[in-house]
């Protein structure tokens, strides 16, 4: 059902999911972010009082590069929605832990692994990396091997942390693979000829 007081041109639906319905999508400016929230929790219409999960992506060649969502289910109405809005580097978006309780560590999250700032959060630190971590891990831009490696030295029996060694030596990769074998000059038609004991 959608709210009568939310403009229209925000509004659009969703792609199908496996079930055969869709989810409607509400895409809404960054600093109103909590008070939709707060309206679609509380209308008698929406009633969209069961948070599920607070996400985010990366799109790097957007000015405004995070797209941070809201999922949102209500129980009475058996419906869906996802609330979106969009946000660069430097922006912060005020905190649904006001309303949900349970946005807490989906920001954190949010917050840890791409950065997005939340404010008015009551705990905002690392939830899955360590706390001396460089970065945000999920970003675009961060290094596929990171800063740093963390392993566990069997000598001096502890967790050592070391900066990550770019260079590689040189290695031969063997692109055969042992379930392709083939006559001399072969193919896949007289692969299907041979015995099965080949």
């Amino acid at each position: 059902m959608i709210p009568a007081g939310i403009t229209a041109a925000y509004i659009h639906k969703g792609h199908d999911t496996k079930h055969g319905g869709g989810e409607m999508v509400l895409e809404v400016p960054h600093d109103k972010t909590v008070p939709v929230l707060h309206f679609l929790r509380d209308h008698s219409s929406c009633l969209y009082d069961c948070f599920i999960d607070c996400t985010a992506a990366d799109f790097p060649q957007k000015p405004q590069r995070f797209r941070v969502v809201y999922n949102l289910l209500s129980m009475k109405y058996s419906s869906r929605i996802r609330v979106q809005t969009h946000v660069d580097e430097v922006t912060p978006i005020e905190s649904a832990t006001c309303l949900f309780k349970g946005a807490n560590w989906a920001e954190r999250e949010v917050w840890d692994l791409f950065g997005v700032f939340f404010y008015n959060h009551p705990d905002l630190r690392r939830i899955l990396t360590d706390y001396g971590f460089e970065g945000h891990p999920l970003r675009k831009d961060f290094p596929l091997s990171g800063y740093v490696e963390v392993r566990y030295d069997d000598t001096e029996k502890r967790v050592v942390i070391e900066p990550v060694e770019i260079t590689q030596e040189y290695r031969a990769f063997d692109y055969t693979s042992p379930w392709e074998v083939f006559p001399e000059g072969g193919s896949f038609k007289e692969a299907e000829k041979l015995p099965e004991n080949v």
